[in-house]
């Protein structure tokens, strides 16, 4: 078996499993936000009954990161919705934007958008914050009310995403109706040069199958070119799964995986115990693709379409309005090193928005010292305008007023991991997906830039 069906079969009670079979799993953690967890909680109680409880209120995270630095009302609403049902169902893992839990949450505009405005407890963009909080563990089953669910493959567990009826039924029952997909092989062999980073990677990969090109498809990563990744590598690779259709991205367990699942989950007190799959040898797949990392050039996906891959060097001509890092997938902070590396010492020709996935890696930012600048003051001298509000912020567009959405029709290079019309905000803006790298070169230029030419 690959390693999906693996951990399909075995959250099924099966000795073994095939594409196509359609079984009914255990979930070990089912998470959901502020945009979907409302509709998710209304499901729920209406087919479970309003006074009904969730099957295991230590299995359930729930985690505000869309809709949250926003004067709109109906997104403060949101926030206050998930808080009431926390209460009424004592989930344990709830981590709020606000410290006072009979509180209402209500950001204030007044306060600027730069300054953080968040509680203690609140964790930042959901799919960075359930493995920095232990929520990720090999050889389990996630489910998530969020399509980039599948970012927690990573750590050699199946992670999908699923929409509010199927969530609202596994708040009720702890399980769900799987068909098992087929496996698509992706054998990675060599390691990246200098310029190149994972986003290239999976770039290089939609480029080659198509945005649709894995739809209902497990994507399994593995071989000897894994080890040269780290886990934010694998993450970013993982998160962009959905990107091609995939129903969900996964690699193999390595000493990487379990050393930063121990220290996650002893950091954070959530359970310690796990059971990682291998690989059987004579696994079978549906498809197979050999990627040398050590070929890689510095990819760009053009708009509209993540499998619309050409090479940053061909892409010269473009010029670009505006440059934004940040989300689950270009926000972490080995991604912001990246691009402070490209930008130290020098100075944006456009506008640049900068948005930690996390609070901490917020911190991880303010902390980091190269010589007697911090990351992030390097960032600021840089022209970047950065915010310590963590959250998903522009990437998928949100209310008028968030921070570094598009509201006129621009061309915005972005670390970000979708760019169909309309997604950043405006309609008719144009957003080209990029490593944090070659965001940076970017944003020096004003135009679509090889990274390798300030390295």
């Amino acid at each position: 078996m690959t390693l999906t069906e693996k951990i399909l079969a075995r959250a099924a009670g099966k000795s073994s499993v095939a594409a196509g079979d359609n079984i009914w799993v255990k979930a070990d953690v089912l998470m959901t936000h502020d945009v979907c967890g409302p509709g998710t909680i209304g499901v729920f109680k209406r087919e479970f009954g309003k006074t009904a409880k969730v099957w295991d209120r230590n299995k359930v995270v729930i985690i505000p990161d869309h809709y949250i630095f926003t004067a709109d009302s109906k997104s403060n609403r949101n926030v206050d919705i998930l808080r009431e049902f926390v209460k009424e169902q004592d989930i344990t893992y709830f981590y709020d934007v606000i410290d006072n839990p009979d509180g209402n949450w209500v950001y204030d505009p007044t306060k600027g958008p730069l300054k953080r405005q968040y509680g203690s407890r609140f964790a930042g963009v959901c799919h960075t914050a359930l493995p920095q909080k232990g929520h990720t563990r090999p050889g389990e089953i996630l489910f998530g009310t969020d399509s980039h669910t599948c970012m927690a493959g990573a750590f050699n567990e199946f992670a999908t995403g699923i929409g509010n009826t199927d969530a609202g039924f596994v708040l009720g029952t702890g399980k769900l109706l799987i068909k098992v997909p087929e496996t698509m092989h992706f054998r990675l062999e060599g390691q990246m040069q200098p310029g190149v980073m994972a986003k290239d990677i999976i770039l290089h990969v939609i480029g080659q199958i198509g945005f649709d090109g894995a739809t209902y498809r497990a994507m399994q990563f593995d071989g000897p070119g894994v080890a040269s990744l780290s886990m934010d590598d694998r993450m970013t690779v993982a998160n962009m799964a959905i990107e091609a259709g995939g129903k969900n991205g996964i690699f193999e367990f390595d000493a990487q995986t379990k050393a930063f699942v121990d220290h996650r989950c002893r950091l954070n007190n959530t359970k310690a115990t796990y059971d990682p799959v291998e690989r059987d040898r004579d696994e079978k797949f549906v498809y197979e693709f050999t990627v040398d990392l050590s070929k890689l050039e510095p990819t760009v996906a053009c708009h509209p379409d993540p499998g619309n891959r050409k090479l940053a060097k061909e892409l010269t001509s473009v010029k670009l309005d505006r440059a934004y890092i940040g989300s689950c997938t270009g926000g972490k902070t080995s991604d912001f090193l990246e691009f402070a590396r490209v930008l130290n010492g020098k100075r944006v020709a456009i506008d640049t928005f900068g948005v930690p996935a996390t609070p901490e890696i917020v911190t991880d930012l303010q902390s980091a010292r190269w010589g007697q600048k911090t990351v992030w003051d390097i960032l600021v001298d840089a022209g970047v305008q950065m915010t310590e509000n963590a959250g998903c912020a522009a990437c998928l567009g949100g209310p008028v007023d968030t921070f570094g959405r598009m509201n006129t029709p621009l061309k915005c290079i972005s670390a970000t991991n979708r760019n169909f019309p309309g997604r950043m905000g405006h309609k008719e803006s144009q957003v080209f997906l990029a490593s944090p790298a070659t965001v940076a070169a970017s944003a020096l230029t004003g135009r679509i830039t090889d990274p390798r030419e300030f390295i």
